[in-house]
C-alpha cells in the first residue's frame, strides 16, 4: 500500500494509507454524449461474452478493468474536479446500455456512483480532491451497506467506533455487490452516537475480508457476497455522514433508485433483442399457422408489438425521470426531491414490470430449444427477477398512489 501523507488531505498528524494507483491509464469522458456513446461501443465487446460469463459463473474481473480504462466510471465527477458531470438521465442511459449486455456488469457500479454522490453532497473540499482524482485515475468503489440478521436490510449493526486518532470497523456485510473486483470498500455503519457512517477504506485493508460465498440464481456475476470486518482501521479523513445525506432533501435517493431502474430497462432491452433474433433465426412456426417462418405467425408479430411498446414505455420514463433527478440535484428542496423520488418509482416500477414480462415472452415465443442451456436465454428472467428484489416494486406503487390521490411526499431515504 503507498501512503499519502494526511497533510495533504486536511488531517496535521495522522497518515492515510491508499491502495496503490492502477498501472493502466484511464481516459476521461468529456461530456454526455462521449459517456453514451462509449457505453454502447463497449456493451457490445461486453455482450460477446455475457452466455458464458453467467453459466460458468467466470466472474468479470477483465471487464470492470475496461470500464475504468474506458473512463465510464468517472462519468459523475463534476466538471471542477475534472470529470464529465453527466446528467443522471445520461448515467442511467450508460447504466441500462451496460446492462442490456450483461445484466450483472449493468449492477456493479451501483454503489460506485451512489458513494460517489455522497461525496459530492456530504463530502470536504479535501475528500473530494483526494477521491476524484483517483476515480479520475480508474478507481473502483464497492459496496459494504446491508446485513443478514437485522430487522431490515437497512438496519446495521456494524459499528465505528473512535479509537485515539482513528476508528475501528466490525462486523459482517452482505450483498457487498462490486467489492470483489473494487479498489475501495465503502463502509456502511454506525458510530458511537449510533448515527450512520460511511467509511472509505482500501480493499486490502488488514482486517478485511472479502467472501466469494454469493450464491444468487441470477446476477451470477455481481459478486455480491460477505465483507468481514476484524477491527479494521478508518481514517478520519474516510469517513462521510451517511445519515446527514437524509436528514435534509437531496438527490442521493433519486440518483440510486434510477440505477436500479436503468438496470431493470437495460435487462428488458437485452431480453427483447434476444427474443427478435431468435424468432428470426431459429423458432419453427406452429403446424396451424400455415406459415413458412415463426417470424410471419400473426399472434407472434402481435406480441412482439407489445413486447416493444413496454420497452419503450419503460425507456421514456427513465429518460423522463432523469430530468426529475437533474432538477433536484440542482435545487434540492422537499417538493422538488420528492416529485424526484416518485418520477424515479414511477421508472423503476415501469421497467421491473417490462423486464419480467419480456423476459418471460422470450422462451414462449422462442420455442422449446430455447430452453436449452447452451442458449443461456433464461438468464434474462433470472437476473430481472433477482435483481428486482433489491427493493420491492409493490411499495413504489404506494408510494405514488399516495403522491397523486394524498399528497403525501414519499419518505427519504436510498430506495426510494
Amino acid at each position: 500500500m503507498s501512503a499519502t501523507l494526511a497533510q495533504q488531505v486536511g488531517e496535521p498528524a495522522r497518515v492515510f494509507y491508499a491502495p496503490p494507483a492502477r498501472s493502466r491509464s484511464a481516459h476521461v469522458i468529456c461530456d454526455d454524449a462521449e459517456a453514451v456513446a462509449v457505453s454502447r461501443k463497449l456493451s457490445e465487446k461486453i455482450a460477446a461474452g455475457a452466455v458464458k460469463r453467467d453459466r460458468e459463473r467466470v466472474l468479470p474481473f477483465e471487464e470492470l478493468e475496461w470500464l475504468s480504462d474506458a473512463g465510464l466510471l468517472a462519468i459523475t465527477v463534476p466538471k471542477e474536479y475534472g470529470g464529465a458531470g453527466v446528467r443522471a438521465g445520461t448515467l442511467a442511459e450508460v447504466i441500462a446500455t451496460l446492462a442490456s449486455a450483461d445484466g450483472s456488469i449493468g449492477q456493479i457500479p451501483q454503489n460506485h456512483f451512489f458513494m460517489l454522490e455522497a461525496l459530492r453532497l456530504q463530502g470536504t473540499e479535501e475528500q473530494k480532491r483526494f477521491f476524484y482524482d483517483r476515480i479520475l485515475k480508474g478507481d473502483r468503489i464497492g459496496n459494504a451497506l446491508s446485513e443478514v440478521g437485522t430487522k431490515t436490510s437497512h438496519d446495521h449493526a456494524t459499528r465505528l467506533t473512535r479509537d485515539g486518532e482513528i476508528y475501528r470497523l466490525n462486523g459482517k456485510k452482505y450483498y457487498s455487490t462490486g467489492v470483489l473486483f473494487a479498489h475501495w470498500v465503502a463502509v456502511v455503519a454506525n458510530d458511537d452516537d449510533n448515527l450512520s457512517t460511511i467509511a472509505f477504506v482500501p480493499r486490502d485493508t488488514p482486517g478485511v475480508t472479502i467472501v466469494d460465498d454469493w450464491t444468487g440464481f441470477g446476477q451470477r456475476v455481481t459478486g455480491s457476497g460477505s465483507t468481514i470486518l476484524d477491527n479494521v482501521e478508518a481514517h478520519p479523513i474516510s469517513l462521510i455522514s451517511f445519515a446527514a445525506l437524509f436528514q435534509r432533501p437531496t438527490s442521493m435517493g433519486p440518483l440510486a433508485q434510477i440505477q436500479h431502474a436503468a438496470i431493470e430497462a437495460g435487462i428488458a432491452r437485452g431480453a427483447l433483442a434476444d427474443t427478435i433474433d431468435y424468432v428470426r433465426t431459429r423458432s419453427r412456426p406452429w403446424k396451424d399457422s400455415g406459415v413458412e417462418h415463426a417470424f410471419e405467425d400473426p399472434y407472434t408479430i402481435a406480441q412482439i408489438g407489445e413486447l416493444r411498446i413496454r420497452v419503450s414505455a419503460s425507456d421514456a420514463l427513465l429518460a423522463r425521470a432523469g430530468k426529475f433527478v437533474d432538477a433536484a440535484a440542482a435545487d434540492s428542496t422537499i417538493e422538488s426531491v420528492a416529485a424526484a423520488s416518485i418520477a424515479v418509482a414511477e421508472s423503476k416500477a415501469a421497467s421491473t414490470e417490462a423486464a419480467l414480462f419480456v423476459s418471460n415472452k422470450l422462451i414462449e415465443l422462442a420455442g422449446s430449444r430455447a430452453t436449452l442451456r447452451e442458449f443461456g436465454l433464461d438468464r434474462h428472467w433470472r437476473n430481472a427477477r433477482t435483481h428486482s428484489v433489491h427493493d420491492p416494486v409493490r411499495w413504489k406503487y404506494r408510494a405514488i398512489g399516495d403522491y397523486w390521490l394524498n399528497e403525501i411526499n414519499p419518505p427519504r431515504h436510498g430506495a426510494i
